[in-house]
């Protein structure tokens, strides 16, 4: 009876994933696509590690065994290590949705990295370089890059549609494929794995963490692939929108950020800043916002006071905007009497807040400022250290056509209300020795500290295997020498954790 029941289940599972068009990411065997293949040498840690990149490609196929998709992987593995050692893998991944892993490659883990002089310092115009990137994790990991479909040399192939991967469930669906396919087509199937994610590839981590293991009501297939670690890097699982807890949540970064400007009485540490913000949102201050307009006079005028000293914003200011300071709105109004405004993405980098076209993205004084070294590059690198020869664009960010058609699970483009925190609660419910590790940048005002520790606090997920860390730095926490740094040797002790038994 139990044998049906499943023969039932399975049949059910597979007729749902045809009829939603879920792709497969495995190409039938021994059949490749493209493939480029380079060795180099770089120095990590005063040592000299050799290593072999290869760009290659791999298919999606639909549910007629049709190719959907071509995707590239772009992977650093060490050469220079004894046959037969299974090292630790890290898929990488970016996020967008409809960003590829440009920055992660030559911001952090690839052997060269963009040179770019610590915050606000930016030259924004050629020439730019790359430089030996001492602190990659390739001397204890390899490395493997995913670009997913429309981004990087990836793309939806003529029968393939664009609902099949520009969507929560069909790109992790995906992207567990081709770390399935690039495993069984490189023979590390006994490798320690781990997923390094940053902004919506922290969504997409949960969900692949989940989907590796498969299932009859997951994949409908048996992939049994379990992780070692999660890797996250401005984690942005818990998609809400502008409600009283999202300002309690920004306060600790909003409060670094006056700290690193100077804008409270010093001396000021920006984590004790911080931390100082933490404890009065998680108190007086989401008690004052819940009493709404029946807060009582001289408790609101306590608050407000505050606020104004963690902030350094004028409390009349915090005052009119009903104790709300959203961080946008901060952005805007703490250097106002400068003139300047600071990037969303990174707080430490600023513009005049004059003559902005008022882009989110192109306009924003981090991400208008690092995007152009970083895209000129990768281009270059590319082709003459990676040597790919392939005349198509590396799409860097589609917001058109990948973001503006993702599908959150409620139709394509609506806005996203969602926490997909739970996912990865199940995966770690499933996998016992599966381990987080969560790092945040303390002037991050997209993904912000309050957040991401409420999210991991509030999912389910096994706090004794998690990790958090923050860092002097934004959004992508490795811009920065010192933050860079910081984070390579955390990073690198959560790795090496791999043979050994989950903290309990």
């Amino acid at each position: 009876m139990k044998k049906i029941m499943i023969r039932n289940i399975v049949g059910v599972c597979a007729i749902a994933l045809a009829s939603m068009g879920i792709a497969s990411a495995a190409s039938p065997a021994g059949e490749a696509g493209q493939r480029f293949v380079a060795d180099g040498q770089a120095s990590i840690g005063g040592k000299a590690v050799r290593y072999r990149s290869t760009v290659e490609e791999f298919f999606a196929l639909d549910g007629a065994g049709k190719r959907a998709a071509s995707i590239y992987t772009i992977s650093y593995v060490r050469s220079d290590v004894p046959k037969g050692v299974q090292r630790p893998v890290l898929f990488v991944f970016n996020g967008g949705p409809g960003s590829a892993s440009i920055w992660l490659n030559i911001g952090f883990v690839g052997p060269k990295r963009v040179d770019i002089a610590d915050p606000p310092a930016m030259r924004t115009v050629p020439p730019f370089r790359t430089v030996n990137n001492a602190e990659s994790p390739l001397d204890v990991a390899d490395i493997v890059l995913i670009d997913t479909p429309g981004t990087g040399l990836s793309r939806i192939l003529p029968d393939g549609k664009p609902e099949q991967f520009y969507g929560v469930k069909a790109d992790a669906k995906a992207t567990a494929g081709v770390i399935e396919d690039w495993l069984r087509r490189h023979g590390r199937w006994n490798s320690p794995k781990f997923l390094l994610a940053e902004s919506y590839g922290t969504i997409r981590a949960a969900m692949v963490a989940r989907y590796l293991a498969g299932g009859p009501t997951e994949t409908g297939a048996m992939n049994g692939i379990t992780l070692d670690g999660v890797i996250m890097l401005g984690q942005a699982m818990r998609m809400t929108g502008n409600d009283d807890l999202s300002y309690v949540n920004a306060l600790p970064t909003l409060a670094a950020t006056a700290c690193y400007f100077g804008r409270v009485p010093a001396p000021c540490d920006p984590k004790v800043q911080a931390e100082a913000a933490r404890k009065f949102a998680s108190t007086d201050y989401l008690n004052a916002l819940y009493q709404g307009s029946g807060i009582p006079a001289a408790q609101r005028s306590a608050v407000v006071r505050e606020l104004s000293a963690l902030t350094g914003l004028p409390a009349s200011a915090i005052d009119a905007q009903n104790l709300r300071v959203g961080t946008g709105q901060f952005a805007k109004s703490l250097l106002a009497d400068k003139g300047q405004q600071l990037g969303m993405y990174d707080a430490r980098y600023t513009l005049p807040l004059a003559s902005s076209g008022n882009d989110p993205v192109a306009d924003d004084p981090a991400m208008g400022q690092y995007v152009p070294a970083f895209v000129a590059t990768f281009n270059q690198f590319l082709r003459d250290d990676l040597g790919v020869s392939i005349d198509l664009p590396y799409q860097v960010i589609s917001f058109r056509d990948v973001n503006g058609r993702w599908d959150y699970g409620s139709g394509a483009g609506i806005a996203p209300n969602s926490d997909f925190s739970k996912d990865l609660a199940v995966a770690m419910r499933r996998n016992q020795s599966l381990r987080l590790f969560v790092g945040t940048g303390l002037y991050d005002l997209a993904t912000t500290l309050g957040e991401a520790r409420y999210t991991v606090d509030h999912a389910g997920i096994p706090l004794e295997r998690t990790t958090f860390a923050h860092y002097a730095s934004g959004h992508m926490p490795y811009l920065g020498d010192g933050p860079r740094r910081a984070l390579s040797a955390d990073i690198r002790a959560f790795v090496a954790h791999a043979d050994k038994s989950p903290p309990r």
